[in-house]
């Protein structure tokens, strides 16, 4: 198969354009694997059991000690999110950089994948005060869940002409919310059913966790199958040492690069802003949730649940605004929806779990939209070639990896001790987000790298 199809995907001939389906099924396939890391682990389970284990080995000032430094208990989740991202962006820029000078896009997916879903998997064995295994099991997880879904995001430019691309784009998140979603409804069943068939709660938390790691795994093996392997954009040099070095010199050239294309820094600037306030919001709800508004573990699960069954038609629906406005004005508009949400969420009763369902829906309404056209209108901003490297890029501050929302979460609870002042906090990212967004003129930027640019946008 041809690296890239931008053009050719009206023009081929029947047996050439069933192909491309194919691929394109088992790209959507990669999100539906993934999508069961970001919802049971980071949206759902993770938060709330690991700041239990935490306060099992906190002090009597609520304190745990890791490393010898003293944090509260209620921020060591947030704080090892923020590691797990400043720790990745390195190996990510290394393996976009790796990927695109060999064209091992597809080996390195697969690797990450499976080492992320490995520490996934062994979750199960966190319980009691092991707080510190549990850290470092969601770093390992997080970085390799982030490097892999960068790798695969380097894929989307080849699958899809560029007037398409925002509708494949939204289907991919759409198909990733639906496995989310179904591994949710079997681990809600798990949950409500744990004392009929004799588990503890924590047991309960414990399999779901696991259950996302196998889950990832298991369906991981789509895309391998199905994605086609990429030419490399330079020899790949012999000797070990040399080729590090390569790689690395590699990495700094594309850095440097970049300076020749500041339309495409100035988005990804933007998108870094507001994309750092909706990881915060999806990593931090369920803790939010539990600590502020008093809601039990069902309704969290239920909640979360709620967001991907509407995140499906909402990605599909913010799909088809963008065929009619262009991406660009959908996602300022999916903006302004983001900060009416995230001041109802911070106004809302505790103890009102109708309110709970309702904010749960209005997250979801703009989740999926506003991440999937995000994707789409990035990949015209790349020039050809280094596809990979742009979207580690990219991917630093996507789906549940940010760090700078869940640092001022963290902090903003450190210093007032109230999770409404932690939610509330993250208005800066969306106004930022939107400000640079608006001011970035997206036609001239995808003529700057060399690629065509659709007709709406």
């Amino acid at each position: 198969m041809p690296p890239s199809v931008r053009d050719a995907a009206a023009t081929e001939p029947a047996p050439a354009a069933a192909a491309l389906k194919r691929v394109q099924h088992g790209w959507y396939l990669n999100d539906w694997a993934n999508a069961a890391f970001s919802a049971t682990v980071l949206t759902v389970f993770l938060g709330p059991y690991l700041t239990d284990v935490a306060n099992n080995a906190a002090d009597v000032h609520g304190d745990v000690h890791p490393f010898g430094i003293p944090v509260r208990a209620g921020s060591f989740f947030p704080y090892t999110v923020s590691a797990s991202v400043l720790a990745s962006v390195v190996v990510m820029l290394l393996a976009g950089a790796v990927a695109d000078r060999t064209g091992r896009h597809r080996a390195l997916l697969g690797g990450f994948a499976y080492l992320g879903a490995a520490a996934t998997v062994a979750m199960f064995f966190v319980s009691g005060d092991a707080y510190l295994l549990g850290g470092g099991l969601l770093v390992v997880a997080n970085i390799s869940y982030a490097v892999s879904a960068a790798l695969a995001n380097s894929f989307l430019p080849g699958l899809a002409a560029p007037a398409e691309r925002d509708a494949v784009s939204s289907r991919g998140w759409a198909v990733g919310y639906a496995g989310g979603g179904l591994l949710l409804v079997l681990n809600l069943a798990l949950f409500l059913g744990h004392d009929a068939i004799g588990l503890s709660s924590a047991m309960a938390v414990r399999i779901c966790l696991a259950s996302a790691g196998l889950w990832w795994a298991a369906f991981t093996t789509f895309p391998m199958r199905r994605l086609p392997s990429r030419p490399a954009t330079a020899p790949v040099p012999q000797p070990v040492d040399e080729h590090a070095g390569g790689t690395l010199r590699e990495l700094a050239g594309t850095l440097r690069g970049m300076r020749r294309f500041p339309l495409t820094l100035l988005f990804l600037a933007a998108f870094l802003c507001y994309n750092d306030g909706i990881q915060t919001v999806i990593s931090q709800a369920s803790l939010y949730g539990k600590e502020e508004l008093h809601m039990g573990q069902t309704t969290l699960i239920a909640g979360v649940l709620l967001v991907q069954v509407v995140a499906i038609g909402g990605a599909l629906l913010l799909g088809r605004i963008a065929q009619r406005y262009g991406a660009k004005k959908t996602i300022l508009g999916s903006l302004v929806a983001w900060t009416v949400t995230l001041a109802f969420g911070y106004f809302m009763p505790a103890d009102q779990p109708v309110w709970f369902y309702a904010l749960a829906a209005a997250i979801g309404l703009v989740l999926g939209g506003s991440q999937a056209l995000s994707r789409s209108l990035f990949s015209h901003l790349i020039p050809a070639g280094r596809e990979a490297e742009y979207f580690s890029l990219y991917k630093i501050s996507d789906r549940g990896t940010s760090w700078m929302g869940p640092l001022v979460f963290g902090l903003a609870f450190q210093v007032t001790g109230s999770y409404r002042v932690a939610i509330i906090s993250l208005l800066i990212f969306f106004a930022i987000g939107f400000v640079v967004l608006l001011r970035v003129p997206v036609r001239r930027a995808i003529e700057a790298v060399g690629n065509e640019a659709p007709e709406l946008l």
